[in-house]
């Protein structure tokens, strides 16, 4: 039976993919967090992947406190950047798979049009610059690996934008979001079936995909989406980034292109504002 090895299992992603793992019986699903495999030290990542000896390893660790990130540069090279490269040259030295989750933050926000996997990558904060390192270095030392960039991405479980909403309008008889940051947002759910798909699938296609859910949005339009589904009690204004500064810079547009990946592997990806029906719906508000 062959293993599947989940980094960052305790993230959204990690807890999704964990989720679903009973529908594929046919693997071995070992997930770890950074207590079984600290991808902060270097070191210890070969010796964890010598006794896990995983054939497959979605790499869904990272460090993603987008601003905390701009004050602790060296470890956020070292878990998005180093560790990627020793997890691949361990791949490489042991016939395994890798699949590797990445981020719209490897653009500079300039684009006028969804961005494709060959347009100009330029972070402009730290976060995005170590994510396009850690890209960098996995092609370079295993040219098989995929990576899939996403974006915006929320779930049931752990932190995310959905859920400081529903909090914040729970709190507050009007909050402000931001109006002009441009994306789509990516139902955690929606992309772990995915890479399942492609796990199983008989193409594996190395190189670099984008996934998000189809649409084109701003953080308003996703927080009114919210509001009008949870049928929340508060008002919701759009302000520009201008009146929400944040140590780290964020790209005004980040919308990906998402055509390649639904015409390599058949996929027809859902629309944003169904997945977030259906995670609000059937999770988050059931519980409130």
């Amino acid at each position: 039976m062959q293993k599947i090895l989940i980094t960052g299992v305790g993230g959204q992603l990690g807890s999704e993919l964990q989720a679903i793992a009973k529908q594929y019986p046919q693997f071995e699903f070992i997930g770890v967090d950074r207590k079984e495999l600290p991808l902060d030290d270097l070191n210890k990542i070969k010796i964890g992947l010598d006794k896990i000896k995983p054939n497959i390893i979605i790499s869904a660790g990272a460090y993603t406190a987008v601003d905390k990130a701009e004050t602790e540069k060296e470890l956020v090279d070292t878990v998005n950047h180093l560790a990627v490269a020793e997890i691949a040259k361990w791949a490489v030295s042991n016939n395994a798979k890798v699949l590797h989750i990445s981020t719209d933050y490897v653009f500079d926000g300039t684009s006028k049009t969804p961005l494709d996997e060959l347009a100009s990558t330029a972070p402009i904060n730290w976060y995005g610059e170590t994510k396009l390192r850690g890209e960098q270095a996995l092609l370079r030392a295993l040219p098989e690996g995929i990576i899939i960039r996403t974006a915006w991405v929320y779930s049931e479980f752990g932190a995310n934008f959905v859920k400081t909403m529903l909090r914040l309008m729970r709190e507050k008889y009007s909050i402000s979001v931001v109006n002009d940051q441009i994306g789509a947002p990516t139902y955690a759910a929606d992309l772990a079936n995915v890479i399942m798909k492609i796990i199983i699938s008989e193409t594996w296609v190395p190189g670099i995909f984008h996934y998000s859910n189809c649409g084109e949005i701003s953080w308003y339009d996703f927080a009114k989406a919210i509001q009008e589904i949870s049928g929340r009690d508060c008002e919701v204004n759009g302000v520009s980034s201008d009146q929400f500064p944040t140590l780290a810079e964020r790209p005004k547009y980040s919308l990906l292109n998402t055509t390649k990946i639904q015409n390599t592997y058949g996929l027809s990806i859902p629309q944003w504002k169904d997945s977030l029906e259906i995670v609000l719906r059937k999770r988050l508000l059931k519980n409130q």
